[in-house]
């Protein structure tokens, strides 16, 4: 197993699917819940372990998906509200190392339920025309909302099983304040 890529690559289709994309917004609506079971209760330790040698740590992971997961809303109306946008990529490894990245999970924690929730709404409301209209990502290119959907699914649980990884390091009483 390659542990940069524990659930391995997303493999999104050819063509939008109604059932999938409906099974991926499911996936982003609990998402936050896995995210809050994993993660609440456990010490600065345990936050700061990775799951693999020069990988994020756990804290680092819990800042980075409502931060990706924020861009990833607004590339949605952005696309629903212009012709094919093209969005602005942000140096994600850069932006771990900012001093926000420190902070408690649990702002982090309350962000993604934020932003999932409006996000999923939105995502509840949309016709299959509407899941089809793009944006333009310089480094990726052109891509429909449908796909963005299952990357963004996917990318939920590509970091959940980063943490699981990080905690199965860890010693069972550091994993978890007294």
């Amino acid at each position: 197993m390659d542990s940069r890529y524990p659930i391995g690559r997303f493999i999104p289709g050819e063509t939008q699917d109604p059932i999938q994309v409906n099974r991926w917004i499911d996936a982003i609506a609990a998402a936050p819940a896995h995210y809050h079971a994993l993660v609440t209760g456990l010490s600065d330790e345990a936050l700061d372990l990775t799951y693999r040698d020069g990988g994020w740590t756990i804290r680092q992971v819990m800042h980075h998906v409502p931060d990706s997961h924020t861009q990833a809303y607004t590339r949605f109306k952005l696309a629903l509200t212009e012709d094919n946008p093209t969005i602005k990529p942000y140096d994600e490894h850069a932006w771990a190392q900012l001093a926000d990245y420190s902070l408690p999970v649990a702002p982090s924690l309350a962000m993604l339920e934020a932003v999932h929730t409006r996000w999923v709404h939105l995502l509840r409301s949309l016709t299959e025309e509407q899941f089809n209209r793009t944006f333009n990502h310089p480094e990726s290119g052109i891509l429909p909302l449908w796909h963005v959907v299952g990357l963004y699914a996917w990318h939920s649980e590509h970091h959940l099983a980063h943490i699981k990884m990080a905690l199965e390091k860890a010693p069972q009483e550091d994993s978890v304040q007294p």
